[in-house]
């Protein structure tokens, strides 16, 4: 009896969760993975320039406007299963326009085409380069739920149905480069066709390759390979 009663006590102290799939109006705002280190925006890249800046932690972030507008922030490393030495460190930044098909609660990103992103491995031929990226990306379901304590968290799903990493709410307001494209790109990678800016490693504030090495326990092996959504 004592053990039903404590049992009963137990499930009563569990906050309740409240899940909301279908409200498109909840996606406005900034979301951030984990610590919340990166974050859209300025802070994270300079598109004029093609650069970056190297958040103090891995993560993944998106921003949405209310009239349709998104970005997208990552960075990441890859490990490699054969040469464990060879870690990849990846840094990603897209935006464009969004789109939400309400009838089975779909996500689709459509970039503007000035997106790049910069790829470090210390064991290939080209160490450092920064390539244009191009892809659009459909997130097969998006579910908001609503935590007691951390407030809304946002989940995507790939177009397996696998989940990826939460975001959590950030901002209410976007934080967000401006809604138009912001370098002049003559050949975006949609078709395949990359164009390569080599880069010195040392031309970068900080490492990703150097603090995976350091950090092993942190790295997340990347499904899709480098050029497919990195949302894990």
């Amino acid at each position: 009896m004592f053990g039903l009663s404590l049992v009963v006590t137990l499930l009563l102290s569990v906050p309740a969760f409240t899940q909301v799939i279908t409200n498109a109006n909840l996606l406005p705002g900034t979301w951030s993975t984990g610590s919340g280190a990166v974050t859209t925006g300025p802070g994270f890249c300079t598109p004029e320039n093609t650069s970056f800046n190297y958040p103090k932690n891995t993560g993944v972030s998106v921003s949405f406007t209310a009239d349709g507008f998104y970005e997208l922030a990552r960075y990441r490393f890859k490990g490699n299963a054969t040469r464990h030495k060879c870690i990849t460190g990846l840094l990603n930044w897209h935006h464009g326009t969004y789109t939400v098909d309400q009838t089975v609660n779909s996500v689709i990103l459509t970039p503007f085409g000035d997106g790049y992103q910069q790829i470090q491995n210390t064991c290939e031929a080209i160490t450092n380069f920064i390539e244009n990226y191009n892809l659009t990306e459909k997130y097969r379901e998006y579910r908001i739920f609503q935590d007691p304590v951390d407030g809304n968290k946002l989940h995507l799903f790939d177009e397996g149905g696998a989940p990826y990493a939460p975001m959590f709410y950030k901002s209410a307001t976007p934080i967000m480069h401006p809604t138009k494209s912001l370098r002049n790109v003559s050949r975006p990678v949609g078709s395949g066709s990359v164009k390569h800016q080599k880069r010195n490693a040392g031309e970068m504030s900080s490492s990703p390759a150097s603090v995976g090495l350091v950090v092993v326990a942190l790295i997340v092996t990347l499904a899709g390979g480098v050029a497919g959504p990195l949302f894990l």
